[in-house]
């Protein structure tokens, strides 16, 4: 996420923090590389005219304070302002206190509403929020087939008359159907279309008249750079958006779209999509968004991201088995292996650690495709094996090694590995 963005602006700030004394000139300069980077990363040029002054007049004033090395104090003010350019604090949805809570999903065709709408339904059940789902896109083939089978993925009902051409009535329909099972979330799915579609626009407005929505939502393709908030000003100024779902932000995204919606509309982040699975859905936090491009991680987001992945049932049992004297075996490993890769891609999960640069993470060391060749040579193995690697004779590890795909070299090198991980676990 942000990769390259990050890696430039944390290598600016690196440069400054290594320096016992900062000059007016020094800080300058720095602001002009920051300007420049941001720029790159095509965010809108009045919010990076904007956020580089403000960080230079607090920047000068700062200098002069002691206390702190002044390396430190202009990091400091870069994340801040990069948190109030983002949003400030974090925005959630808002629920109607009295019938269902009915949201509108917005935005572009091809954008990733329908995927989006079925993330966030996965989420607010999570919640306890009850959600329902309304295929309200008649316009695209197969849209409603689409919603109904992402639907029944993540358990969540989706209402809708399929056949009909009046959205209007469609909607109101499926509302009634939605109040009859008791749902307290609508999420309306609707057309993609342009901001500039006068036609479209006046569907939508028509809609949102019959059926308010507490909820306004715009799901921007977060790889559009700064078209991203010339649609959210669009669509904002035609309906009145609430906030706006970001997606594909796991992708090379330069991160234009993140740092200049909210600048230019005033229209908070509320989620961020990060993947293709339905569990790739997490709520936007400009503070912690802010560390993650300044290169600063996010052990938050890391510790959500175990909590909501690992079994904890399984993860008290490889506990127990790591603090018995006889410690852990082949066959623990890969349980904890899966685990793991629950998390999600490793380089995604170790770019959430602070202190981990971008740059480190290209490299082969972290190759996802690692863990699954050790994966499959542990496969490979008779469980008898996995409970004792001391078995391990040559002519097994030719067997386990033809049968993995791999050489005998990697089975040493897993053994040995292996090996010095349980050494350090029961040093721990």
């Amino acid at each position: 996420m942000f990769t390259a963005l990050s890696e430039q602006l944390s290598g600016v700030l690196n440069r400054i923090t290594g320096r016992g004394v900062l000059s007016e000139s020094d800080v300058t300069d720095a602001l002009r590389e920051i300007r420049r980077h941001l720029l790159e990363a095509d965010v809108s040029f009045e919010v990076t005219r904007g956020f580089v002054e403000r960080v230079r007049e607090r920047a000068i004033g700062a200098l002069q304070v002691n206390t702190v090395s002044p390396g430190q104090q202009v990091v400091k003010l870069v994340h801040d302002e990069m948190t109030a350019l983002l949003g400030g604090t974090k925005a959630g949805l808002e629920f109607a206190s009295v019938g269902p809570t009915v949201v509108f999903l917005v935005g572009l065709q091809g954008s990733g509403k329908t995927t989006t709408a079925a993330k966030l339904a996965r989420r607010l059940k999570l919640e306890q929020k009850a959600p329902c789902l309304v295929a309200a896109d008649v316009y695209r083939p197969a849209a409603a087939e689409q919603l109904q089978q992402l639907g029944e993925q993540v358990g969540v009902p989706v209402f809708g008359k399929r056949g009909t051409g009046n959205v209007v009535a469609l909607v109101r329909d499926a509302l009634k159907q939605a109040e009859s099972a008791r749902a307290r979330t609508v999420i309306v799915d609707t057309a993609g279309r342009l901001q500039i579609d006068a036609e479209m626009m006046d569907e939508l407005r028509a809609l949102q008249a019959a059926v308010p929505p507490r909820e306004v939502l715009l799901v921007a393709d977060g790889m559009t750079g700064q078209d991203a908030v010339n649609i959210a000003r669009g669509f904002h100024d035609g309906v009145g958006l609430t906030g706006v779902i970001l997606t594909k932000l796991d992708g090379d995204t330069r991160g234009g779209a993140a740092l200049s919606i909210h600048g230019v509309t005033g229209v908070p982040i509320k989620y961020i999509g990060v993947g293709e699975k339905p569990e790739a859905l997490e709520p936007f936090d400009p503070a912690r968004m802010a560390g993650r491009i300044l290169g600063q991680g996010d052990v938050v987001a890391l510790v959500e991201k175990a909590a909501s992945t690992i079994d904890p049932v399984a993860a008290k049992k490889l506990e127990q088995k790591a603090r018995s004297k006889r410690g852990m075996d082949l066959q623990d490993f890969l349980v904890a292996l899966k685990q793991m890769q629950a998390m999600g891609p490793l380089k995604q999960v170790l770019g959430l650690l602070p202190g981990i640069k971008a740059k480190a993470l290209q490299g082969a060391a972290v190759d996802g495709k690692r863990l699954k060749h050790v994966e499959a040579i542990v496969l490979s193995m008779t469980p008898a094996e996995r409970a004792d690697p001391a078995i391990l004779s040559g002519s097994r590890k030719l067997r386990i090694a033809k049968g993995a795909g791999r050489t005998v070299q990697d089975v040493n090198r897993l053994l040995e590995q292996f090996q010095q991980m349980r050494k350090l676990i029961k040093r721990i």
